[in-house]
């Protein structure tokens, strides 16, 4: 019996330990990731990007560094010139209630929705929106 609780212990440790590996990215390791890019910032785009916030005229390795990839990127045009839209999604468990067999009951469905768009002219952001998360 001891033997066996030993082993579940160490089968826990290791699961433990596998999922720690795939934490998400953060502020730091994306910084870590575009270094050279990172360097060649100025100071204000730096601090920012640091605090996770963007600035009007910040390049795209800056805002990838502040809030990570766009889950998708779009592009396009008009008689002012071409645009880079990079949209950010954000998701929640939307619950359903219903009465079932004697009682309530409760399903949980995922949800996206946009949560940010930020838009590049000229390879540099001109403007960004952050949205709320949708209510029911």
């Amino acid at each position: 019996m001891a033997i066996y609780s030993g082993i579940g212990w160490l089968f826990l440790i290791l699961v433990l330990g596998l999922t720690g590996c795939a934490a998400p990215t953060t502020v730091v390791s994306r910084r870590q990731e575009k270094a050279a890019a990172y360097q060649a910032l100025s100071p204000e785009f730096r601090e920012a990007a640091d605090r996770g916030a963007l600035k009007a005229g910040m390049p795209a390795d800056a805002v990838y560094i502040a809030w990570g990839a766009p889950a998708q990127v779009l592009q396009r045009g008009s008689a002012a010139g071409e645009e880079t839209i990079w949209i950010y999604t954000g998701g929640f468990m939307q619950e359903t209630r219903y009465w079932g067999y004697h009682r309530l009951h409760s399903d949980y469905t995922p949800r996206t929705y946009v949560r940010a768009e930020v838009v590049f002219s000229q390879g540099v952001v001109s403007s960004w929106r952050t949205l709320p998360e949708p209510v029911d």
